[in-house]
């Protein structure tokens, strides 16, 4: 097991906003956190990576227990974040907030990793010398998802990475998160993004109210009634029917991404 969260809480000031949480990340898997804005997805995926600390339960990545550890040691461990709202450097270059990425791994070889996000991101290869601030919105969160690589991550924590792009872009960028788990990296997807985020996913957890209210495979939380209901926009009946028209649509953004 890569990550393993026990009992965990955490909060702000005086108030926790997560409560008792039990989450686990398997090498080589997409875990999905969904769930309304504000229910308490962006305080996990800040508690997980130390940005926020935990009051309670324990943390475990790699069998060894890392909450009482600075965020930069759980980032040499191999745990990174890619926070909500992209955060790069505007006023950099594109080069320069990669290769800020590889900071926790300064005197290796970061210039194979920077020829590693460029193969990934040709359009970030090509605008090395861009300034970041000028890039577009997709662009930008290509930075952002490629800063992170750069880390050498071995747990890649995803907040929102769909916010504020466009419909083709949100459809590249999920086939790119796939790509990743396909090459054995283990990821955890916070997205509002509910029915596209679990049709990618191996499994996922539901948060209402700073608590796992459901949790299961992709499939099994696409056909939940319940989940439909809450989060999907539209009812579902709890058969087969759910689990094949999004078998459908992850066909359809294949093809479309093949155009």
């Amino acid at each position: 097991m890569t990550l393993a969260l026990a009992n965990v809480s955490a909060g702000y000031g005086g108030v926790d906003v997560i409560h008792g949480i039990d989450l686990t990340v398997s090498p080589g898997e997409i875990v999905t956190l969904i769930g309304a804005n504000g229910a308490g997805k962006s305080t996990l995926v800040k508690t997980i990576s130390g940005l926020v600390p935990a009051r309670a339960g324990t943390i475990a990545f790699d069998g060894r227990r890392i909450d009482t550890l600075a965020t930069a040691a759980r980032m040499r461990l191999g745990i990174v974040h890619v926070p909500e709202g992209r955060q790069i450097f505007s006023g950099l270059t594109v080069e320069d907030n990669l290769m800020l990425g590889a900071y926790v791994h300064r005197g290796t070889d970061t210039r194979a990793r920077l020829a590693d996000v460029g193969a990934r991101f040709p359009v970030l290869r090509d605008r090395l010398a861009a300034i970041a601030g000028n890039l577009s919105g997709g662009q930008q969160q290509m930075l952002a998802i490629g800063r992170g690589l750069m880390a050498d991550p071995k747990l890649l924590i995803l907040d929102e990475p769909s916010l504020g792009l466009a419909p083709r872009l949100v459809s590249e960028m999920f086939d790119l998160v796939r790509g990743l788990r396909d090459q054995g990296l283990a990821i955890l997807l916070a997205e509002q993004n509910a029915r596209m985020s679990l049709a990618i996913a191996d499994r996922g957890y539901v948060i209402e109210n700073g608590r796992v209210a459901f949790s299961g495979s992709g499939p099994e939380l696409l056909r939940s009634k319940d989940v439909a209901d809450r989060y999907l926009g539209v009812g579902a009946k709890p058969d087969t029917d759910a689990a094949d028209n999004d078998t459908r649509l992850a066909d359809q953004l294949r093809a479309l991404l093949r155009t």
